[in-house]
Protein backbone atom coordinates (compact mmCIF):
# COMPACT_ATOMS: atom_id res chain seq x y z
CA UNK A 1 0.00 0.00 0.00
CA UNK A 2 1.49 3.39 -1.08
CA UNK A 3 0.36 7.09 0.12
CA UNK A 4 2.02 9.86 -0.77
CA UNK A 5 5.40 7.82 -2.05
CA UNK A 6 5.44 6.20 1.56
CA UNK A 7 5.31 2.57 1.40
CA UNK A 8 2.93 1.59 4.72
CA UNK A 9 4.73 -2.10 4.91
CA UNK A 10 7.76 0.62 6.15
CA UNK A 11 5.74 1.82 8.94
CA UNK A 12 5.05 -2.26 9.85
CA UNK A 13 8.49 -2.94 9.74
CA UNK A 14 9.45 0.17 12.08
CA UNK A 15 6.57 -1.18 14.47
CA UNK A 16 7.94 -4.63 14.63
CA UNK A 17 11.39 -3.23 15.31
CA UNK A 18 10.34 -1.09 17.88
CA UNK A 19 8.72 -4.11 19.64
CA UNK A 20 11.36 -6.85 19.40
CA UNK A 21 14.88 -4.54 19.40
CA UNK A 22 16.10 -7.40 16.88
CA UNK A 23 16.06 -7.85 13.07
CA UNK A 24 15.51 -11.42 12.90
CA UNK A 25 12.66 -11.34 15.54
CA UNK A 26 11.12 -8.17 13.71
CA UNK A 27 11.36 -10.36 10.32
CA UNK A 28 9.72 -13.39 12.01
CA UNK A 29 7.04 -11.04 13.92
CA UNK A 30 6.41 -9.05 10.36
CA UNK A 31 6.54 -12.46 8.31
CA UNK A 32 9.42 -11.61 5.95
CA UNK A 33 13.12 -12.74 5.79
CA UNK A 34 15.69 -10.79 7.87
CA UNK A 35 17.30 -9.54 4.62
CA UNK A 36 14.12 -8.20 3.90
CA UNK A 37 13.83 -6.49 7.01
CA UNK A 38 17.12 -5.09 7.00
CA UNK A 39 16.57 -3.80 3.61
CA UNK A 40 13.40 -2.11 5.24
CA UNK A 41 15.23 -0.48 8.19
CA UNK A 42 17.64 1.00 5.23
CA UNK A 43 14.49 2.11 3.30
CA UNK A 44 13.37 3.25 6.52
CA UNK A 45 16.37 5.58 7.85
CA UNK A 46 16.66 7.10 4.03
CA UNK A 47 13.38 8.27 4.39
CA UNK A 48 13.48 9.55 7.79
CA UNK A 49 16.43 10.80 7.59
CA UNK A 50 17.64 9.18 10.97
CA UNK A 51 19.30 5.93 12.06
CA UNK A 52 16.69 4.90 13.99
CA UNK A 53 18.09 1.89 15.60
CA UNK A 54 21.65 1.78 16.98
CA UNK A 55 23.82 -1.45 17.42
CA UNK A 56 24.58 -2.41 21.32
CA UNK A 57 25.25 -5.73 22.72
CA UNK A 58 22.10 -5.86 24.11
CA UNK A 59 19.99 -5.33 20.84
CA UNK A 60 18.67 -2.16 19.07
CA UNK A 61 18.50 1.05 20.41
CA UNK A 62 16.03 3.37 19.56
CA UNK A 63 17.34 6.91 19.09
CA UNK A 64 14.98 9.84 20.16
CA UNK A 65 13.37 10.22 16.76
CA UNK A 66 12.53 6.43 17.02
CA UNK A 67 11.13 6.86 20.04
CA UNK A 68 9.03 9.76 19.03
CA UNK A 69 7.70 8.25 16.11
CA UNK A 70 6.65 4.84 18.11
CA UNK A 71 3.27 5.78 19.93
CA UNK A 72 1.83 7.51 17.27
CA UNK A 73 2.46 4.86 14.11
CA UNK A 74 1.68 2.67 16.50
CA UNK A 75 -1.56 3.83 17.20
CA UNK A 76 -1.96 4.46 13.53
CA UNK A 77 -1.37 0.68 12.68
CA UNK A 78 -3.98 -0.11 15.53
CA UNK A 79 -6.91 2.24 14.01
CA UNK A 80 -5.88 0.65 10.21
CA UNK A 81 -5.92 -2.75 11.71
CA UNK A 82 -9.56 -2.46 13.60
CA UNK A 83 -10.86 -0.39 10.73
CA UNK A 84 -9.58 -3.46 7.87
CA UNK A 85 -9.41 -6.43 10.21
CA UNK A 86 -12.51 -8.44 11.08
CA UNK A 87 -11.23 -10.22 13.97
CA UNK A 88 -12.97 -13.68 15.84
CA UNK A 89 -14.94 -12.96 18.25
CA UNK A 90 -13.04 -15.07 21.71
CA UNK A 91 -15.22 -16.86 23.79
CA UNK A 92 -13.89 -17.95 26.84
CA UNK A 93 -16.07 -20.79 27.68
CA UNK A 94 -15.70 -22.85 24.24
CA UNK A 95 -11.89 -22.38 23.73
CA UNK A 96 -8.82 -24.35 24.57
CA UNK A 97 -5.75 -23.17 24.55
CA UNK A 98 -2.65 -22.40 27.28
CA UNK A 99 -1.99 -19.05 28.95
CA UNK A 100 1.68 -18.26 30.26
CA UNK A 101 1.91 -15.94 33.06
CA UNK A 102 5.08 -14.62 34.80
CA UNK A 103 4.87 -14.34 38.62
CA UNK A 104 6.72 -12.82 41.46
CA UNK A 105 6.05 -14.32 44.46
CA UNK A 106 2.80 -12.30 46.10
CA UNK A 107 0.93 -12.48 43.34
CA UNK A 108 1.62 -15.72 43.07
CA UNK A 109 0.58 -15.96 46.75
CA UNK A 110 -2.30 -13.62 46.95
CA UNK A 111 -3.98 -13.89 43.26
CA UNK A 112 -3.14 -16.65 41.32
CA UNK A 113 -5.61 -19.42 44.07
CA UNK A 114 -8.87 -17.41 43.85
CA UNK A 115 -8.03 -16.36 39.94
CA UNK A 116 -8.16 -20.27 39.20
CA UNK A 117 -10.75 -20.91 40.79
CA UNK A 118 -12.47 -17.93 39.08
CA UNK A 119 -10.63 -19.02 35.46
CA UNK A 120 -11.98 -22.76 36.19
CA UNK A 121 -15.87 -21.25 35.99
CA UNK A 122 -15.32 -18.64 33.59
CA UNK A 123 -13.02 -21.10 31.01
CA UNK A 124 -12.97 -24.24 31.58
CA UNK A 125 -10.68 -25.20 28.58
CA UNK A 126 -7.92 -22.44 29.20
CA UNK A 127 -5.02 -24.25 31.11
CA UNK A 128 -2.06 -21.95 33.01
CA UNK A 129 1.50 -22.48 33.11
CA UNK A 130 3.33 -19.77 35.41
CA UNK A 131 6.70 -18.74 34.94
CA UNK A 132 8.24 -17.51 38.22
CA UNK A 133 10.65 -14.43 38.68
CA UNK A 134 11.92 -11.91 41.10
CA UNK A 135 14.05 -9.28 39.30
CA UNK A 136 11.44 -6.83 37.99
CA UNK A 137 13.06 -6.24 34.79
CA UNK A 138 13.43 -10.25 33.89
CA UNK A 139 9.31 -9.90 33.21
CA UNK A 140 10.68 -7.86 30.13
CA UNK A 141 13.23 -10.82 28.82
CA UNK A 142 10.20 -12.83 29.46
CA UNK A 143 7.80 -10.87 27.10
CA UNK A 144 10.61 -9.86 25.07
CA UNK A 145 10.88 -13.74 24.46
CA UNK A 146 7.76 -14.79 23.95
CA UNK A 147 7.78 -16.95 26.78
CA UNK A 148 4.68 -15.44 28.48
CA UNK A 149 1.47 -14.11 27.62
CA UNK A 150 1.44 -11.15 30.90
CA UNK A 151 3.33 -10.39 33.68
CA UNK A 152 2.04 -9.73 37.55
CA UNK A 153 4.47 -7.69 39.88
CA UNK A 154 6.33 -4.48 40.24
CA UNK A 155 6.87 -2.49 37.13
CA UNK A 156 10.07 -2.68 35.50
CA UNK A 157 12.83 0.00 36.27
CA UNK A 158 12.77 1.41 32.57
CA UNK A 159 9.80 2.65 31.08
CA UNK A 160 9.80 1.27 27.34
CA UNK A 161 7.09 1.91 24.69
CA UNK A 162 6.93 -1.72 23.57
CA UNK A 163 6.31 -2.91 27.22
CA UNK A 164 2.79 -1.53 28.73
CA UNK A 165 1.14 -1.98 32.18
CA UNK A 166 -1.54 -1.16 34.56
CA UNK A 167 -1.82 -1.53 38.35
CA UNK A 168 -4.51 -3.99 39.10
CA UNK A 169 -3.27 -4.71 42.76
CA UNK A 170 -1.80 -2.57 46.25
CA UNK A 171 -0.91 -3.60 49.25
CA UNK A 172 0.53 -1.97 52.65
CA UNK A 173 2.83 -2.43 55.67
CA UNK A 174 1.84 -3.68 58.74
CA UNK A 175 3.92 -4.97 61.61
CA UNK A 176 2.98 -7.85 63.29
CA UNK A 177 4.10 -9.80 66.99
CA UNK A 178 3.01 -13.03 68.12
CA UNK A 179 -0.20 -12.91 69.94
CA UNK A 180 1.80 -13.95 73.29
CA UNK A 181 4.88 -10.74 72.88
CA UNK A 182 4.73 -8.06 75.46
CA UNK A 183 4.51 -5.77 72.89
CA UNK A 184 0.95 -7.24 71.59
CA UNK A 185 -0.17 -5.59 75.00
CA UNK A 186 1.49 -2.42 75.15
CA UNK A 187 1.22 -0.87 71.47
CA UNK A 188 3.40 0.01 68.47
CA UNK A 189 5.38 3.25 68.72
CA UNK A 190 9.10 3.63 67.76
CA UNK A 191 10.40 3.27 70.96
CA UNK A 192 8.86 -0.06 71.53
CA UNK A 193 9.35 -1.00 68.06
CA UNK A 194 13.70 -0.31 68.42
CA UNK A 195 13.97 -2.83 71.33
CA UNK A 196 12.40 -5.52 68.96
CA UNK A 197 14.47 -8.36 66.96
CA UNK A 198 13.22 -8.21 63.41
CA UNK A 199 13.20 -10.32 60.46
CA UNK A 200 14.00 -9.01 57.25
CA UNK A 201 12.60 -10.80 54.22
CA UNK A 202 15.27 -10.27 51.40
CA UNK A 203 16.22 -12.36 48.24
CA UNK A 204 19.28 -10.38 47.47
CA UNK A 205 20.59 -11.52 51.10
CA UNK A 206 20.46 -7.29 51.29
CA UNK A 207 20.09 -6.61 55.44
CA UNK A 208 18.76 -3.09 54.45
CA UNK A 209 15.38 -2.55 53.24
CA UNK A 210 12.80 -0.27 52.94
CA UNK A 211 12.34 -0.12 56.98
CA UNK A 212 15.78 0.72 57.73
CA UNK A 213 16.04 3.13 54.63
CA UNK A 214 13.01 4.85 56.35
CA UNK A 215 14.74 4.46 59.98
CA UNK A 216 18.31 5.67 58.80
CA UNK A 217 16.45 9.04 57.78
CA UNK A 218 15.21 9.08 61.13
CA UNK A 219 19.17 8.43 62.31
CA UNK A 220 18.05 5.20 64.35
CA UNK A 221 18.61 1.45 63.69
CA UNK A 222 16.62 -1.65 63.93
CA UNK A 223 18.30 -4.67 65.23
CA UNK A 224 17.80 -7.46 62.19
CA UNK A 225 18.11 -11.62 63.96
CA UNK A 226 16.94 -13.14 60.80
CA UNK A 227 17.18 -12.80 57.36
CA UNK A 228 15.33 -14.88 54.13
CA UNK A 229 15.38 -14.83 51.19
CA UNK A 230 11.42 -14.82 50.56
CA UNK A 231 8.93 -13.18 52.78
CA UNK A 232 5.90 -16.36 53.06
CA UNK A 233 7.56 -18.11 56.00
CA UNK A 234 8.06 -15.10 58.17
CA UNK A 235 4.03 -14.96 59.37
CA UNK A 236 5.01 -18.82 61.29
CA UNK A 237 7.78 -18.13 62.33
CA UNK A 238 6.78 -14.70 64.33
CA UNK A 239 3.66 -16.37 65.71
CA UNK A 240 6.19 -18.76 67.45
CA UNK A 241 8.77 -16.62 68.67
CA UNK A 242 9.71 -13.20 70.29
CA UNK A 243 10.51 -11.74 66.91
CA UNK A 244 8.74 -9.43 65.06
CA UNK A 245 8.81 -8.39 61.28
CA UNK A 246 7.32 -5.92 58.82
CA UNK A 247 5.48 -6.89 55.63
CA UNK A 248 3.14 -6.62 53.57
CA UNK A 249 -0.76 -6.82 55.39
CA UNK A 250 -1.84 -9.47 53.05
CA UNK A 251 1.38 -11.41 53.32
CA UNK A 252 0.76 -11.25 56.95
CA UNK A 253 -2.87 -11.92 57.52
CA UNK A 254 -3.66 -14.49 55.14
CA UNK A 255 -2.04 -17.44 56.80
CA UNK A 256 -2.82 -19.98 58.69
CA UNK A 257 -1.09 -18.74 61.71
CA UNK A 258 -3.20 -15.22 61.04
CA UNK A 259 -4.99 -15.46 64.26
CA UNK A 260 -1.87 -15.99 66.55
CA UNK A 261 -0.31 -12.76 65.00
CA UNK A 262 -1.45 -8.92 66.16
CA UNK A 263 -0.61 -6.48 63.32
CA UNK A 264 0.16 -2.58 64.27
CA UNK A 265 0.72 0.09 61.89
CA UNK A 266 4.51 0.71 61.20
CA UNK A 267 5.77 3.05 63.62
CA UNK A 268 7.61 4.77 60.33
CA UNK A 269 6.49 6.05 56.94
CA UNK A 270 6.24 3.72 54.04
CA UNK A 271 4.89 3.64 50.97
CA UNK A 272 2.47 1.24 49.80
CA UNK A 273 3.43 -1.10 47.20
CA UNK A 274 1.67 -1.58 44.02
CA UNK A 275 1.56 -4.53 41.84
CA UNK A 276 1.07 -4.40 37.83
CA UNK A 277 -0.06 -6.23 35.00
CA UNK A 278 2.35 -5.92 32.08
CA UNK A 279 2.19 -6.87 28.69
CA UNK A 280 4.37 -6.28 24.96
CA UNK A 281 2.55 -4.29 22.41
CA UNK A 282 2.90 -7.20 20.19
CA UNK A 283 -0.14 -8.98 22.06
CA UNK A 284 -2.45 -5.69 23.00
CA UNK A 285 -5.27 -6.41 20.64
CA UNK A 286 -5.14 -10.37 20.40
CA UNK A 287 -8.52 -10.29 21.64
CA UNK A 288 -7.45 -14.01 24.06
CA UNK A 289 -5.02 -11.57 25.66
CA UNK A 290 -7.05 -8.64 25.88
CA UNK A 291 -9.68 -11.39 27.57
CA UNK A 292 -6.87 -13.00 29.43
CA UNK A 293 -5.81 -8.93 30.78
CA UNK A 294 -9.22 -7.57 31.68
CA UNK A 295 -9.96 -11.39 33.72
CA UNK A 296 -6.99 -10.50 35.54
CA UNK A 297 -7.56 -7.22 36.46
CA UNK A 298 -11.31 -7.86 37.18
CA UNK A 299 -10.36 -10.04 39.64
CA UNK A 300 -7.92 -8.58 41.32
CA UNK A 301 -10.63 -5.69 41.61
CA UNK A 302 -12.74 -7.74 43.71
CA UNK A 303 -9.92 -8.59 46.73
Amino acid sequence: MDFHGIDLNLLVAFDALMNERNVTRAATQVGVSQPAMSAALSRLRTLLGDPLFLRSAEGLIPTPRARDLAEPIAQALRQIEQTLVDKPRFDPAQTSLTFNLGLSEYPAFVLLPTLLAAMEQAAPGVTITVHAYNDRDTAVDLLDAGEIDVAIGIVPTKSDPRILHRPILHDEFVTIVSKRHPAARRGMDLKTYLTLQHVLASPEGDRHGLVDQALAQLGERRTLALTLPQMFAIPGIVARTRLSATLMKRVALNTAVGRELVAFAPPVALPAIRFDLIWHRRGDSHPAQVWLREFIAGHAATL
